[in-house]
């Protein structure tokens, strides 16, 4: 590869393969690397130009990536796929958020999310295998369906689902506040409670749903920034599918969470965000050399203040990007850059869900950075940077999504803490320990009277529930 990064026919306006970790990444990375860089600059960045103009899809992004192998990025080589580990998943999506379409960025990461829960329990499912073989082909977009209504970023609590045993297979009940894509994917990767549930939230199962079968409100989506995603809510209103449709075995949705699905996806949320970083440092770097202040004679990167600004953007989000691919590293290592075959061999294996709390903290570590940055360089930009035509505005709207995704950044933050102050079981993702320092405190505000009107309405409580169990 030359060491001269191009954009189109002139070389790249932002910062050079100088700043890039090349070294981390092997030759056929590089050439991927490359050719999305050209399909940037061709495809994916006007259009996301007109994505925000207008909330379009960013269909035609899409189609660009299947072009070049990238819906099956993950997918192992006998199914189709180009069987690249999670280090060139991170390359991939930081690429797409800098040179490209955050939307883009934004509905492929959801993509990979639910290729990602497919390729956990592929194995002997023909259907799944089916899908996988169609990616690129057909330009067959997935995305996932976790959010709930009820629940807000607490995605993995489904209370508004249910699934069913039936004589074919299963019928399937979903509502979902949130789902990129939403009325525009081919496949949707669903979790509810499972068929056997019985009041126990950790018990949950996963679903292959097809767009036919779902529900959407495609014209409610309008944002603020993430303009093209089209996230929105959708229904599966009681859906019977075949048994071959459920993704892994009744009761595999929490591992599926923990193994699979959350870890990649959250290195794939940073490595995205640190591309939008990268990419508001970008137009800032060419605006500052651009721009020259007759009266004195001086470029505005002449002046140290900007310097200043523009140097510790970079080192910030060098630290992000670092983090980042020392996760995508790590969860490479403990896969055998991976390969999907460890979990066909043993289902029950779960090495990534070791790494899982290092991986909370890339998307925080990334949605933070790229807020401060954002900042900097809109202030670097000066006036100019609040025209559409300079793109900085649209790069700093689209920016502030990834705070908000869920796990939010405050929710991942507070994970952190009780993790560190009270250890990981204090995290009671599904609300079943009782917190015993904070209800005895409660009960010693209470009053004799007040007491026994706790008493009086637990014995109800209590009877009650004895009595439906019969």
């Amino acid at each position: 590869m030359s060491d001269v990064k191009m954009w189109g026919a002139e070389p790249y306006y932002g910062l050079g393969y100088d700043f890039d970790p090349q070294w981390l990444f092997a030759d056929e990375q590089k050439k991927i690397q490359k050719k999305l860089i050209e399909l940037c600059h061709s495809t994916l960045r006007p259009n996301a130009i007109q994505s925000d103009k207008s909330l379009e899809y960013p269909r035609k992004n899409m189609e660009a990536l299947a072009s070049a192998g990238l819906l099956a990025l993950h997918v192992p080589k006998s199914l189709g796929g180009l069987g690249q580990n999670h280090l060139c998943c991170a390359m991939v999506l930081e690429a797409i958020g800098r040179y490209g379409c955050p939307s883009t960025a934004l509905v492929y990461s959801m993509h990979l999310l639910a290729v990602t829960a497919l390729l956990f329990r592929a194995k002997g499912n023909k259907e799944i295998e089916k899908v996988l073989r169609r990616l690129n082909k057909d330009v067959f977009i997935g995305t996932a369906s976790y959010s709930d209504p009820e629940t807000g970023s607490h995605f993995w609590y489904p209370v508004a689902s249910k699934a069913e045993k039936t004589a074919n297979g299963w019928r399937v009940n979903k509502r979902s506040s949130w789902t990129t894509s939403g009325g525009f994917a081919d496949f949707y990767v669903v979790q509810t409670t499972s068929p056997d549930f019985k009041g126990n939230y950790a018990d949950l199962s996963v679903f292959l749903i097809y767009a036919d079968e779902v529900k959407a409100q495609v014209s409610t989506w309008d944002a603020m920034g993430m303009r093209g995603n089209q996230s929105g809510p959708i229904t599966i209103d009681s859906v019977e599918i075949p048994a071959d449709r459920m993704i892994g075995p009744p009761g595999d949705g929490a591992k599926s969470n923990d193994e699979a699905v959350d870890p990649i996806t959250l290195v794939n949320f940073g490595a995205s965000y640190n591309g939008m970083a990268l990419g508001m440092i970008d137009i800032a770097r060419k605006q500052a050399l651009g721009k020259t202040h007759a009266d004195v004679g001086m470029r505005v990167a002449d002046y140290p203040t900007i310097q200043d600004y523009v140097g510790e953007a970079i080192m910030d989000t060098q630290a992000s990007r670092f983090y980042t691919y020392g996760c995508a590293q790590a969860l490479d290592q403990v896969t055998n850059n991976c390969d999907w075959s460890i979990h066909e061999k043993d289902p029950d294996a779960m090495p990534r869900a070791g790494l899982l709390t290092w991986t909370w903290m890339t998307k925080f570590i990334a949605c933070k950075n790229v807020y401060n940055v954002g900042d900097k360089m809109l202030h670097a930009c000066g006036g100019t940077g609040y025209k559409r035509a300079l793109e900085i505005e649209r790069l700093f709207r689209d920016s502030r999504a990834g705070w908000m995704m869920g796990p939010t950044n405050e929710v991942l933050r507070q994970f952190v803490g009780k993790w560190a102050l009270l250890g990981l079981e204090s995290l009671d993702y599904w609300n079943q320990s009782v917190n015993d320092r904070v209800l005895n405190n409660e009960l010693k505000k209470l009053d004799a009277a007040g007491k026994q009107k706790l008493i009086d309405k637990l014995s109800a409580e209590i009877k009650s529930a004895g009595k439906a169990a019969r």
